[in-house]
């Protein structure tokens, strides 16, 4: 949905958790001209747009357009941290067995790398169930 870039601006700052006042020392204006931005009584300098799309995590072109891209969900990067931990186990297990077979591993340090493997697994678990 389409904002006004006033509206923009309040909105991610106060989603990054940032003071008018914070956001204005980093942009080098004061916190009266930054309540007037998102308000829409004025405009930021159109100099300065890159500088305000860069503290505010935006592109300059979600900036000028008043809306943002869809970032990628938590779901996904969820998904990543999932297959990451099974590939970790299964690299692990893989690991062990094709120095066990070439005689290269001591069976104390097979065992480490097992338990490695096995607490990947179990962290990926209990990331399901939450």
């Amino acid at each position: 949905m389409k904002k006004t870039l006033g509206a923009l601006i309040a909105q991610t700052r106060k989603e990054k958790g940032m003071t008018q006042l914070e956001l204005a020392e980093k942009m080098g204006v004061t916190d009266k001209a930054v309540s007037k931005w998102e308000r829409d009584l004025s405009c930021p300098d159109i100099q300065s747009l890159p500088l305000l799309a860069q503290v505010l995590d935006l592109s300059l072109e979600e900036l000028m357009q008043g809306e943002e891209k869809p970032r990628p969900a938590p779901k996904e990067a969820g998904a990543l941290v999932s297959t990451i931990l099974r590939g970790v186990a299964l690299a692990m297990g893989a690991a062990t067995a094709v120095l066990s077979f070439l005689d290269a591993l001591p069976p104390k340090d097979g065992l480490a790398l097992l338990g490695l493997g096995l607490a990947c697994l179990a962290a990926d678990a209990l990331g399901k169930e939450g």
